[in-house]
């Protein structure tokens, strides 16, 4: 049998950090995801309610990467207040020509961190307006910090507020943010403020309520909205949807069970047979995404396994060529 590869978290962030390159790689997947030739089962999701937590397995074969990964991403939301990170996880590559295992990714949900914070980027991307410059973060943890950097590379972010129900943690991460990012980042106090003076709006947060109501919206703006990726986890008024002259999934199917969109079905807000145009399509440029700089646009992030054979792949490549990881002798 072939050797494997056996890569750790700080392997893995030597070889690959969240760039354009990056941002490039997850763009590419979402394209793939709207050509259709791209196997991608549903997402296997096991809740483990009793302390608080969750685990989710996705995997996706896409034509043209020699690779797939099978990703086991937990999340158990309780771990900070014991001094552990919320989300960990692995990734597991097999040669998509033999099924043969090729690398173990013990990257502690740190490959899944950086293509999430992408994928807000693609949406970013194409759905906010070219001169967006205020942005508004919901959540001060790793993918709230992670969502602001990305953002930054595609747009001409200048100001950004970020709110989370601990102010400390707000504070402490908007400085740390305008430091790194020299830009201003400000702890907002006022969540409505925050972000009705934002042009991107970015979610990244568990909620089970709603934290963002549809009066707060403006014409111009973009949300991304990450966090709701469980059928219980709610971000925004399901009104927010109604409001919207746009709305997109990453994968509609997932995000009718899932996401935002999820809620808005079950409050009868929108029809269950209406289609949506997809995130892969409108990069593609199978579908219209923004038509004015009025629009308000809503993309609906649940993660898509096609991400997470395209970030796998990638890092595997880049480990590769600087060097990094173990060769296990099977």
């Amino acid at each position: 049998m072939p050797n494997i590869k056996i890569l750790t978290e700080s392997d893995l962030k030597r070889a690959i950090q969240l760039d354009l390159a990056v941002i490039n790689c997850i763009e590419s997947a979402f394209i793939a995801l709207a050509k259709g030739d791209v196997v991608m089962p549903p997402i296997l999701s096991m809740a483990i309610e009793a302390h608080n937590g969750e685990v989710d397995v996705k995997t996706a074969y896409v034509p043209g990467i020699d690779s797939f990964a099978i990703k086991m991403s937990p999340g158990f939301f309780d771990n900070p207040t014991i001094g552990l990170p919320s989300t960990s996880g692995l990734m597991v590559l097999f040669s998509a020509k033999t099924g043969v295992l090729e690398a173990l990714l013990l990257d502690n949900g740190y490959l899944t961190d950086i293509r999430t914070a992408a994928a807000g980027a693609v949406a970013a991307r194409h759905l906010s307006r070219d001169d967006s410059r205020k942005a508004c973060v919901i959540g001060a943890g790793a993918q709230g910090a992670l969502q602001l950097k990305a953002l930054c590379l595609v747009r001409p972010i200048e100001q950004a507020a970020i709110w989370a129900r601990d102010p400390s943690k707000a504070k402490a991460l908007a400085k740390r943010l305008t430091k790194e990012l020299d830009i201003n980042v400000t702890a907002a106090q006022d969540i409505s403020n925050a972000v009705t003076e934002a042009d991107i709006i970015v979610t990244t947060t568990p909620a089970s309520t709603p934290l963002i109501m549809a009066n707060w919206l403006r014409p111009g703006q973009h949300i991304t909205a990450m966090g709701s990726d469980q059928h219980h986890k709610n971000e925004l008024q399901s009104e927010c949807l109604v409001r919207a002259n746009l709305y997109v999934p990453d994968r509609q199917s997932q995000t009718e069970k899932l996401g935002e969109l999820h809620h808005a079905l079950n409050d009868g807000l929108i029809d269950s047979n209406k289609i949506f145009p997809e995130l892969g399509n409108i990069v593609a440029g199978l579908t219209t995404g923004r038509r004015s700089a009025d629009d308000i646009t809503i993309c609906d992030l649940t993660g898509t396994g096609v991400q997470d054979t395209a970030i796998a792949t990638l890092a595997l490549q880049c480990a590769e060529s600087s060097g990094a990881g173990t060769q296990f002798n099977n």
